[in-house]
């Protein structure tokens, strides 16, 4: 390894670690590099074996005050593989074929292994079949194990049979926030006892979830996520970082979901497709880890590949909250801030160099509402009743339906399980809360449960029509 001059011993509550140390690379370029660009540096900095990673890809890194507008490609291996069930599914048949294949040419199937930690997460495969009564969770799950008897039989095997495999049965959980909750390490310690920080790789857009913690992780397709698992790096054009810089705090009104489509509508006004976003700034500070994961979760909306929060303070709460070991804890804050890569919000100094700045005052968020047609668009609750009736006859686009003004108010009676029902335009038929956007943050998952108590003490009931479901 190139960079082995850089290992430096740490000891946590008398336990001997080593670790890159990228401050003794004594280049003032490293304190002004975006945590999140330290990261891919750290990465390159271990791997550099002038193969896969060479030192001119670590000066690439390290410049990346000139070279992030160069398009120039750089080499990244992450630190472990997320999948879901549907696309875990192919990445797991693929390692029983290539078994198969070693064991023809006469050679130890069990030599085939993923090469970093790879989890599994099955999520994808429950549907909405049963609803609106209490035995839908069980019903449900029934049919779930039922329809997918060969593909679980099928996982449950590929559980035992590999190593470096975890894979998390039906029923646990939307895999985001699984990853969030129970699999996110911050940081690892390999069997030689170096630390390095988690980074992931995910079959699915919104892995992008994982940056609320600290995590540096984005969504790939199935080909790049098994390459990683067999060891190979994944080539990038290393990125543009937008700092957003948060201040105030949020209104007693507003949620996590008003603030991240304030920030999605800025950020795709600004344009941050295949850019980082790293957040900065004194309002971070006051938002939970559940809050921060909602805003990194709708990445894919507003178009970069990451929305990363380094890890604070409050994130060490919450891995503490979520189960962690005190002694991972304690490693994982040590190695961090030896490394520059654990921040203090409130600390007025941290300012790294970005290529663009925006600001928000999180005390402007108000209550809003997404779509009508695209979860990215926002329409502010006030304004919800006049946009809505005016998108009924304005031209078709994404708030227009195009509607002649004798049809906007039609409506259309009918019978239903022996109740007569109206629906008309704006009548909702699909009343879900789902998605790691929602489900994940108890504050808005209280705030829900809130709302319908009120809605049923005021005699308000679900028309028989809408389907409703909590996923």
């Amino acid at each position: 390894m190139a960079f082995q001059s850089l290992l430096t011993n740490i000891s946590v509550e008398d336990h001997s670690y080593k670790f890159f140390n990228l401050t003794k690379l004594q280049d003032s370029r490293y304190v002004q590099l975006p945590i999140s660009i330290r990261y891919l540096l750290e990465s390159a900095v271990r791997y550099c074996d002038e193969f896969h990673v060479k030192k001119s890809d670590v000066e690439t890194i390290l410049d990346w005050q000139n070279t992030q507008y160069q398009s120039k490609e750089i080499p990244f291996k992450p630190a472990r593989v997320l999948l879901q069930d549907f696309t875990g599914v192919p990445a797991v048949v693929d390692l029983a074929a290539m078994r198969d294949a070693v064991k023809d040419l006469g050679a130890d199937p069990n030599k085939i292994n993923p090469v970093c930690p790879v989890d599994l997460v099955i999520d994808h495969s429950i549907q909405v079949d049963s609803y609106g009564n209490l035995e839908s969770l069980a019903n449900n799950q029934a049919i779930e194990f039922d329809r997918n008897k060969e593909r679980f039989n099928f996982l449950k095997w590929g559980a035992t049979a590999f190593k470096n495999l975890l894979i998390v049965p039906p029923g646990s959980g939307i895999v985001h926030q699984v990853n969030l909750e129970y699999l996110a390490r911050i940081v690892f310690a390999d069997e030689n006892g170096v630390l390095y920080p988690d980074s992931v790789v995910g079959t699915d857009s919104h892995t992008t979830m994982i940056d609320g913690c600290g995590v540096l992780g984005w969504g790939v397709g199935g080909i790049e996520a098994e390459a990683v698992m067999l060891g190979q790096p994944i080539s990038m054009v290393i990125p543009e970082v937008i700092g957003y810089k948060l201040t105030g705090r949020l209104p007693n009104v507003a949620t996590s979901t008003d603030l991240v489509l304030t920030i999605t509508k800025n950020l795709r006004e600004l344009g941050v497709v295949g850019k980082f976003v790293e957040f900065f700034g004194p309002g971070v500070a006051s938002l939970s880890i559940a809050d921060r994961a909602t805003i990194a979760n709708m990445c894919p909306e507003y178009g970069a590949t990451v929305g990363f929060f380094p890890v604070d303070s409050r994130t060490m709460e919450y891995l503490a909250q979520t189960g962690r070991d005190s002694h991972s804890l304690k490693r994982a804050e040590a190695y961090l801030k030896q490394n520059g890569l654990f921040v203090n919000y409130e600390d007025s100094n941290h300012a790294p160099k970005f290529t663009k700045v925006l600001e928000l005052d999180l005390a402007s968020i108000v209550p809003c509402l997404s779509g009508p047609k695209r979860p990215h668009d926002r329409v502010p609750l006030k304004n919800l009743h006049t946009e809505f009736n005016e998108g009924l006859t304005a031209k078709v686009s994404f708030k227009g339906f195009g509607l002649k003004p004798e049809d906007a108010t039609k409506e259309v009676s009918f019978d239903l399980h022996g109740k007569q029902c109206t629906l008309k335009n704006g009548a909702v038929v699909i009343s879900a809360i789902t998605s790691c956007t929602n489900t994940s943050n108890p504050t808005v998952m209280l705030g829900a449960g809130l709302v319908a108590r009120k809605a049923v003490e005021l005699g308000l009931s679900v028309p028989p029509y809408v389907k409703t479901s909590l996923s």
